[in-house]
């Protein structure tokens, strides 16, 4: 059977501390129990959480949604966001976990991740390097959250497809994402190719300030001139061709 691979990477820096961890644990718990009453997840969706701070670590390993469940999150302490590590340990994950197609066989759908951050990468250098670098991996949908007051969209817009804004960090606001992140993966379960199908309208408490999609099968980051992020606003929005399969 063919898998869904689902990528989740979560800011878990001090800033988080408080109510929006607490919120972010009862989302994705409300996001697990959705998948795990829809039939079409329950036969491809495969998750796995990345968290970051001061490093990044698998959370969760690649596990079938069915048998899926949220381990304790670490503890939460002042520490840099390094966001950069977190995207080479999914990318280092993807090679290990997504199988891809041969002559005689399918691989898996392309995967879906998602990151969620309420600051900017500490660790610019490798964060610039993992978002080039990610011009050779192919998802159908990264999306992005710039959660919270200091939240930044701009270093998001470099390598997700999609990026949404948290004006608050309280926990309506939070359930309100992951109840639609549950729809597009629920979408995406049934059609194999999010790239390919319209997003859910978000709900009012979500902005959705960036889109882009490449409607022919599979998008890579996007960007079509990489500019690195420096810490400051960039104001633009650029583009990656699709990857390669």
């Amino acid at each position: 059977m063919r898998k869904l691979p689902i990528y989740i990477l979560i800011d878990t820096s001090g800033s988080m501390r408080g109510e929006p961890i607490e919120a972010v644990k009862t989302g994705l718990k409300a996001l697990f129990k959705a998948l795990q009453k829809d039939p079409y997840a329950l036969e491809t969706a495969h998750v796995s959480i990345i968290t970051f701070d001061r490093e990044a670590r698998v959370l969760l390993p690649m596990t079938e949604v069915e048998r899926a469940s949220l381990p304790e999150m670490p503890e939460l302490e002042s520490s840099p966001t390094n966001l950069g590590e977190a995207l080479e340990l999914m990318c280092s994950r993807y090679d290990a976990e997504v199988a891809k197609s041969t002559r005689d066989a399918k691989g898996d759908w392309l995967p879906v991740a998602v990151i969620m951050t309420d600051g900017s990468p500490s660790d610019t250098q490798l964060f610039n390097s993992m978002c080039e670098r990610l011009k050779s991996y192919r998802f159908s949908r990264i999306i992005g959250c710039a959660a919270g007051p200091k939240g930044r969209q701009e270093p998001l817009r470099l390598f997700c497809t999609d990026v949404v804004a948290l004006e608050t960090m309280d926990s309506n606001s939070f359930a309100q994402f992951w109840q639609w992140v549950s729809q597009a993966f629920a979408r995406q379960s049934q059609t194999g190719n999010l790239a390919k199908e319209e997003l859910p309208p978000p709900p009012p408490e979500l902005n959705m300030t960036f889109f882009w999609s490449d409607v022919g099968g599979g998008a890579g980051p996007p960007t079509a001139a990489f500019l690195p992020w420096t810490g400051a606003d960039k104001g633009h929005k650029s583009r990656l061709p699709p990857g390669n399969p």
